[in-house]
């Protein structure tokens, strides 16, 4: 005769639902996935300010002088760079992503060179444009 004390309800109530934070530690391959969330959203409000730029410049030049004068601000400039910045760490996370998809890099030391190479290559190709943008100018 089967026990009738202990229910299968009661049973998943004592397990937890999914593992959290509480479970895991916090590893670099964990930080760069927050990340590449985030510049995905930053990536979303820079194509707005693209988009406020190339209005500007098919309206006509007041606008378009409005739009350089922000961009040529210090909180202007800030913005630009973290734009860069975004768009750089985004670009190699999907490149992290791709590799892990092709069945490459998921054991431990390669996981790590990989979310090391996507923090390091996003600030330094960052500040490889800014450094050609400056030159150039």
């Amino acid at each position: 005769m089967a026990r009738t004390d202990q229910s299968p309800i009661a049973h998943e109530n004592r397990r937890p639902l999914s593992p959290h934070l509480q479970v895991y530690r916090f590893a670099l391959t964990m930080a760069m996935s927050i990340a590449h969330r985030i510049t995905g959203v930053g990536l979303y409000l820079g194509t707005v300010l693209l988009a406020w730029w190339l209005v500007a410049a098919a309206t006509d030049a007041a606008a378009f002088a409005t739009v350089s004068w922000f961009m040529g601000t210090i909180f202007g400039r800030l913005i630009l760079f973290g734009f860069t910045w975004a768009l750089f760490h985004h670009m190699l996370g999907g490149v992290r992503h791709f590799i892990w998809d092709a069945g490459y890099g998921m054991d431990h030391p390669h996981r790590e060179y990989l979310a090391k190479g996507t923090l390091i290559g996003g600030v330094v190709l960052t500040v490889l444009v800014w450094i050609a943008a400056y030159a150039v100018r």
